[in-house]
């Protein structure tokens, strides 16, 4: 791609967009209360300013014809873009219209612990017919969301996005500059859907209702699959079965269109705001260059697709070539899609392209990748005897394995012996991974095949040096365990109502490796909340890509490095919305400046 510094027109498109401009607000962007009952928008306007109201209501929401319940921000679904500028200070002032406790969390940015919007870790929540102000210093730029903590509300429609300009230049010069916040509607109502969680794990999972011929499985495979009570088709927890999936609150045939001039240079902030979906981001025809990664800068990466999981940002320049082009973002599992439009002009088209097979899970996703060989991440920077233990050989995971014709009978899935003693044995783990490795190299479910450039972890590079380029004083190693027929998750087999008293402690400006092994066959996104990791992927040394949200692979780990330097207590949870609420939720606190206790994990 050429040069990435051309001077930058903030064009958003206004209608075409699906987000007006701030202009005058009517009277719900004031902070008025929504009607009980009234419609609710698709699409979001732009607020800015050093104070902003945000009003929490519900209504009917309608999405290419199907009707539900909604909870809304300044009446629409998703609420409002904040825009925020580095260097300066904001006043979030959130009103509460509900008849039930409500929340916002500020997803990415860095604020103090009591302002984060978590109810029962840093603040009660807001009451009915109450308000909360957030006031606090813009201290970063990028793109990042807000959303509920509260109720499920989250899965109804309350979140938003939020782009954070630079104090100074920005590096990431485009033409055209949007935002696609993708999400899912569903009229059914966020309990309902638990409760269906609950009763089986495989409600929504109609890939699955028998084994035909769509799915290349033999009859020994299917034998196999059955006897360890699992799914090959088990990708995704709620499906297509139930959801419409949006791109900025718009259904795939509500034609949201971003427009562009010829040779113009466009970056779009692509933030995957929904409650249970991963999505497979491509523009059939276009190579996109990865230029932000959860808000923060990386080298550009030329990609032809990119998966993002839950919670993730990544900001994205293209160069269309034709005058339109199709934005696609396919679920995981492949049971829909959400799209939007590149368009040279109004109602400019390019063909959608049909959903590809639905992905099987494979023997790596089972943690029995036991062809993994050298080749991955170099670790040999690091001071492992510094840190007490000793690391893995360099790994990488290896393409899926074929099962056909292996025998199965001799591999114990439920072998708890593997796991440390650090690990609660109990009936809320039903899976063990065999052979753990290492799969930030893995460019994520369904996508090993594909015949072009996918994105991974490990072709991340910080575009800035980092910070802290201490060694970690020690390793802390967090299991994510499950039993997916009873829908139970958790860390180290206990749920977060087990643990309350129990928080992971950090000693203030600590410097920890976290290594997160997941031992379930769902990939899960885990988020920190107040602050920003380095990953460990063999990047150059002092320049480890920074996030908030790692995707751990099913059957692998992850790691990254943590500077533990925000005190307070911050919440630490798979976002996966249902998997959170089942118990995959932990507290970090981090000890106060000078304190002495709290270093132990």
């Amino acid at each position: 791609m050429s040069d990435l510094s051309l001077t930058r027109r903030r064009l958003l498109g206004a209608g075409m967009l699906g987000a007006g401009m701030l202009g005058a607000l009517p009277a719900w962007a004031r902070g008025a209360s929504i009607h009980h009952g009234g419609a609710i928008r698709s699409g979001f306007d732009e607020v800015s300013g050093a104070s902003i109201d945000l009003t929490v209501g519900e209504g009917m929401h309608t999405v290419q014809g199907r009707r539900g319940h909604a909870i809304a921000v300044n009446g629409s679904v998703p609420g409002p873009l904040l825009r925020l500028k580095e260097g300066t200070s904001v006043r979030l002032n959130v009103h509460n219209t509900l008849d039930e406790d409500t929340s916002i969390h500020w997803h990415g940015l860095l604020l103090p612990f009591h302002l984060d919007g978590v109810p029962g870790v840093s603040f009660p929540g807001i009451a009915p017919g109450k308000s909360f102000t957030a006031e606090f210093p813009v201290r970063q730029a990028g793109t990042y969301w807000w959303h509920s903590h509260s109720n499920l509300q989250e899965q109804a429609g309350h979140y938003g996005p939020i782009v954070v300009d630079p104090a100074g230049p920005d590096p990431v010069q485009a033409d055209r500059d949007y935002v696609m916040l993708l999400s899912e509607f569903t009229p059914m109502h966020p309990h309902r859907i638990m409760d269906r969680l609950k009763k089986g794990e495989g409600y929504f999972n109609y890939q699955q209702t028998s084994f035909t011929d769509d799915y290349p499985l033999d009859a020994e495979q299917r034998r196999m699959w059955g006897r360890m009570r699992m799914m090959a088709t088990d990708i995704l927890d709620v499906t297509g079965s139930t959801y419409t999936y949006l791109a900025n609150g718009h259904g795939p045939e509500e034609r949201l269109e971003y427009l562009f001039d010829p040779g113009e240079r466009v970056r779009i902030r692509v933030i995957n705001g929904s409650a249970m979906s991963f999505f497979n981001v491509r523009i059939p025809g276009a190579t996109m260059y990865v230029v932000a990664a959860d808000g923060l800068n990386v080298r550009p990466v030329p990609v032809q697709e990119f998966q993002i999981g839950t919670a993730e940002t990544y900001d994205i320049v293209v160069e269309p070539t034709v005058e339109a082009m199709t934005i696609v973002a396919e679920a995981m599992d492949r049971s829909g899609m959400a799209v939007a439009t590149l368009a040279s002009r109004p109602g400019a088209r390019a063909p959608v392209p049909a959903l590809r097979e639905a992905p099987l899970l494979t023997m790596a996703d089972m943690g029995m990748n036991h062809g993994a060989h050298g080749g991955g991440m170099d670790h040999g920077s690091m001071d492992h005897s510094a840190m007490g233990h000793e690391m893995p050989a360099k790994t990488t995971a290896a393409e899926p394995m074929d099962m056909s014709g292996m025998d199965m009978g001799g591999m114990n899935m439920r072998d708890t012996s593997k796991l440390p003693p650090t690990v609660k044995i109990g009936p809320g783990i039903d899976m063990v991974a065999m052979n753990p490795v290492d799969r930030m190299g893995d460019p994520g479910i369904g996508l090993e095949k594909v015949p072009h450039k996918v994105l991974t972890y490990n072709d991340l590079v910080a575009l800035e040096r980092n910070d802290d380029a201490r060694t970690p004083s020690r390793m802390l190693e967090i299991h994510l365990t499950g039993n997916m027929e009873r829908y139970m998750w958790s860390f180290d087999g206990e749920k977060y109502a087990s643990v309350t008293d129990n928080p992971i402690r950090f000693a203030y400006n600590e410097r920890v490796r976290v290594k997160l092994v997941n031992n379930t066959m769902m990939a899960h996104p885990i988020h920190l909340h107040g602050h920003f990791f380095e990953l460990v992927n063999g990047a150059p040394e002092g320049f480890q890509p920074q996030k908030h949200t790692v995707i751990v692979q099913p059957g692998g780990f992850a790691q990254f490095d943590l500077t533990a330097d925000e005190p307070g207590d911050w919440a630490f949870h798979c976002h996966l919305l249902y998997h959170m609420h089942s118990g995959m939720f932990q507290v970090v606190t981090v000890a106060q400046p000078g304190a002495t206790a709290g270093a132990e994990g």
